[in-house]
Parts: structure tokens; sequence; C-alpha cells
């Protein structure tokens, strides 16, 4: 072959290949994670199970880096279903209030919270008190939101069965000793699901009623390692549809659960 010939084969897959990568640069470009530079990733096998497995990961130059190994976690009782996130809303099961699903998408990562007066963790941290309740209670102008009921009234919370401080209101429950919102149905959408957070777990086969849920270390880990200025953002996917999201999505490969 002459020197600076190209075949025309070639240079038609030369010219294909530069097209996909723009093409997959401007997908992520306008994600509205893109600056995501820290994800905490949940598989589960499918829509209806309970028990999943835990990653997170960096994102350099290079693309998603794990960050720590792979941890078993456990969601709600009834699976996953779609929530309401910073991802385009999908077809297929959709998260309601009461339903004991964990919101399945990509979610910011709100406030870290607990029993103790502080924590070590970068996250803005809300250290619990009696009187704090999340709103479950649909079509309440406080709904999925973590209020202090003498600030807000106990008319306000009136009916809510999310007190935060568990320990004293559901006989010394240590779920939400250490925890973190998980930012899904921000505006607080009628019915949409509401107070879901990272938190600990009863057991390695317990579940939830909505949340995602891993032993103690782990979630001391996470919570020491996540770093506001970094974006971090929370996915949890059955594999299926992760396979099916995952370039377009600009999420991390992963080997099959």
């Amino acid at each position: 072959m002459k020197a600076g010939f190209v075949r025309p084969c070639a240079l038609i897959a030369v010219v294909a290949l530069l097209v996909s990568c723009a093409n997959v640069q401007r997908n992520a470009a306008r994600l509205p994670w893109s600056d995501a530079r820290q994800l905490v990733l949940v598989i589960v096998p499918d829509w209806n199970a309970s028990r999943g497995t835990l990653r997170t990961y960096t994102r350099a130059a290079q693309g998603w880096r794990a960050a720590s190994a792979a941890l078993p976690a456990v969601i709600g009782r009834a699976g996953s279903a779609w929530g309401v996130g910073l991802h385009p809303r999908q077809s297929g099961p959709t998260k309601h209030e009461g339903d004991g699903r964990s919101p399945a998408g990509v979610f910011a990562i709100g406030s870290a919270f607990g029993y103790a007066a502080s924590e070590p963790t970068a996250l803005p941290y809300l250290p619990l008190n009696a009187d704090e309740y999340c709103v479950d209670v649909s079509g309440s102008p406080l709904y999925n939101r973590i209020v202090d009921a003498r600030t807000v009234g106990s008319a306000a919370v009136a009916g809510s069965t999310e007190p935060m401080r568990r320990d004293l209101h559901a006989n010394g429950d240590d779920a939400y000793k250490i925890g973190f919102v998980i930012e899904h149905n921000p505006r607080g959408e009628t019915g949409a699901g509401s107070c879901i957070f990272a938190h600990l777990w009863k057991s390695a086969d317990s579940s939830t009623s909505g949340c995602t849920a891993m032993a103690e270390p782990a979630l001391r880990s996470v919570l020491g390692w996540l770093q506001p200025h970094e974006h971090p953002v929370f996915v949890l996917l059955p594999y299926a549809e992760y396979t099916r999201l995952r370039d377009a999505w600009n999420l991390p490969d992963i080997a099959a659960p």
C-alpha cells in the first residue's frame, strides 16, 4: 500500500467510530448528572428482588473506577419501581406511596442524619431529635420533608408513620442511627413516594419499606467517602435495565449479578 493511502472501507470505519464517540460525549454532556464524580450503585437481579449489591465508584478523565469492593444491600420488600429523580421518565413499574418498593433510577444524595450529635462525614449532617418526622402523608404541604414538630406544630405531622428517632418511637430500632437522604421525588409529587433513605439493615435477609439498607460498617464507609463537591449520585437499577441504559447514562461496566 502506498504511504498516505487509506482504503475506503477503513476510512468509513474510522469516521463511524469518531461519530459514535462524539455522540456518546454529547449524550453524556446532556445528562443531569454529568458532573457527578462519585457514584453509589445498587444493582438487583430483577424488579421483584429485595436483595442486591452495592458498589461505589469515582470518576476521572479515564472514566469510572471502582472505589470499594461489592457489598450486600437490601431494598424494598416488594422490590423496586421507577422513581422520580434526575433521570428521564421510563416505562415500566412506577413507585407509589406505600407500595413497599424502592425507587429505581438516578438520584442526588442529600443530607446525612443520625442519632448522635455529629458523625464523621463531609455531607451536611442533621442530628435527629425526638420531635423530627419525615412526613409520608400524601397531600400534606410538607410531604416528603423531614420536619421538627416543635417548629411546624404537632398537627402538621399527624398521621406520619416516619418518626426519625426510631430508637425512641419504635422500640429501640437503630435503622436511622446513621443514614443519608436519597433525593427521590424532591418536589413532593402527591403519591409518588416519600422518605427514601440509605440506612442500617436489621440483617442480610431483611428488607425495607422502600429504602436501601446495609450493614453498619458498609454505611459508615460510604458516609466517610462521600464528598458534596464531587456531586455524588445514587443509582438503583435491576440488572436488565442497567445493561439497557448503561451506555446512554454513562455508567460503569459491571459483571452480571
